[in-house]
């Protein structure tokens, strides 16, 4: 199973936006060098009022389909 490891960090302003649907996807770059455009409501679960700052690992299909986003520890 393919997966890109993401560095996230994401201001509560701009988190904001993402939280009222005035944006709907956010655009980083994978520490291999890929840019990914992911769908904001798979990092809802990660929101928090000092906004959204960590490391994930993104799974997805041979087909590019999202399996899972996990938070790295640490």
């Amino acid at each position: 199973m393919p997966s890109l490891t993401l560095d996230i960090a994401i201001s509560p302003e701009r988190l904001l936006a993402l939280y009222q649907g005035r944006a709907n996807r956010i655009l980083v770059r994978s520490r291999e060098g890929k840019r990914v455009s992911l769908p904001a409501h798979h990092l809802r679960p990660f929101f928090a009022r000092e906004g959204l700052y960590g490391s994930f690992v993104l799974d997805f299909s041979n087909e590019g389909e999202l399996i899972s986003l996990r938070r790295l520890k640490g």
